[in-house]
């Protein structure tokens, strides 16, 4: 049923083609929440009310899941055991009216959602991975990690990490074994053959950060990250070369600013940066997901409203909020909507800005999701 009304509302959009906003009562909000991407609280769909409600009027296109609930110190978010994702899947696939994104950072070793303690396999590194450099072995691991998701009922990993260990202090990438490698060719490598593992096990990929966050001395989570003097053109390879070879899945961005692609925004703000660079010179034609739009790097600089015109604006297809940056804000879903409701009725973002990522998303849910009958 669902994979009808996917197909039916696809089909719809390709008609789509006047500059006014779509004429039906509601088919804007379809079409803004479709972009979101939000995290909640709670073990079972129905655990935050007003999170469900916008679930199931169509106000989330995607959801992320954590296995520990950062703004309150909680050990208990999403994730308890195998069974318990199984049946929260589920539930969240029922309650939305077109089938979700459902999403994971599940990288293997140190950022690992999915955890030995709650009965899930244990998984290895990245830079365990990158180092053996053997493809069975990346095989063996990135397969074992498919298959999990997909027997859980998760759709996207937030994975691979496409960094280059260029800084093994980073606090963020190198310190925490999250880089195959500071060579690009290696990162590639490897980036190839968990994508495809990924494809033939019904995974979609999300490479990141775009545009390199593995240059960097501090952490977008916690401040503003500025990579101009790290940062090199080397640290594109692995996208030139895989958007190269026909990589179509998702590219996450980074909050990271970089003054030699953009001399006022961070990347995840920076029309230069995403519509130029990623789009226009690198050739890239799928999903861009932004990082955390909480993170402080964001969040502290920019107010909501300009920063989600911003990030549209730039080129992002679907804005991440997972509610696990420091703040949890129930009515996230609601506010960042009629957020983009105003900046199109306004004239700030046009109905065809909105058009082109919702086809875009649309796209990717058609090739990459089959829903439960």
């Amino acid at each position: 049923m669902k994979k009808s009304l996917l197909a039916a509302l696809l089909l719809l959009l390709s008609f789509t083609t006047a500059p006014a906003v779509p004429s039906a009562p509601d088919s804007l909000s379809i079409k803004i929440g479709q972009m979101l991407m939000i995290g909640f609280r709670g073990l079972n769909a129905i655990d935050d009310p007003a999170f469900a409600e916008a679930l199931q009027e169509g106000k989330i296109g995607g959801v992320v899941l954590f296995d520990y609930d950062v703004p309150s110190k909680s050990p208990i978010r999403n994730i308890e055991s195998p069974e318990q994702v199984r049946q929260l899947t589920e539930k969240l696939q029922r309650l939305a009216p077109t089938p979700l994104f459902i999403a994971v950072d599940q990288e293997g070793g140190r950022v690992c959602r999915l955890k030995t303690a709650r009965g899930f396999p244990p998984t290895v590194s990245a830079a365990h991975l990158g180092k053996l450099d053997n493809a069975d072995s990346t095989r063996q691991a990135s397969g074992a990690t498919a298959k999990l998701l997909e027997s859980l009922g998760i759709n996207m990993n937030l994975a691979p990490v496409v960094d280059l260990n260029i800084n093994p202090n980073n606090p963020v990438i190198g310190k925490l074994d999250r880089s195959f490698s500071s060579n690009p060719t290696v990162v590639t490598r490897q980036a190839t053959i968990f994508v495809d593992t990924f494809h033939r096990n019904g995974i979609i990929a999300a490479l990141k950060h775009f545009p390199g966050h593995g240059s960097s001395t501090t952490d977008t989570h916690k401040d503003f990250t500025d990579v101009t003097e790290t940062w090199s053109e080397t640290e594109l390879e692995p996208y030139r070369t895989l958007i190269g070879n026909g990589y179509d899945d998702p590219v996450m961005t980074a909050h990271v600013f970089n003054a030699k692609l953009d001399s006022r925004y961070p990347a995840t703000l920076s029309k230069a940066s995403i519509d130029g660079l990623l789009r226009k010179q690198l050739g890239f034609r799928g999903v861009v997901i932004s990082d955390d739009m909480q993170m402080k790097a964001i969040a502290d600089r920019y107010g909501l409203a300009q920063a989600i015109r911003l990030a549209i604006d730039a080129g992002v297809d679907v804005l991440l909020f997972g509610n696990n940056a420091g703040i949890y804000d129930p009515e996230i879903a609601e506010k960042a909507n009629a957020i983009i409701r105003r900046l199109v009725e306004k004239g700030d973002i046009t109905p065809e800005r909105i058009d082109a990522s919702y086809r875009q998303i649309m796209t990717l849910k058609q090739r990459t999701i089959t829903p439960a009958p």
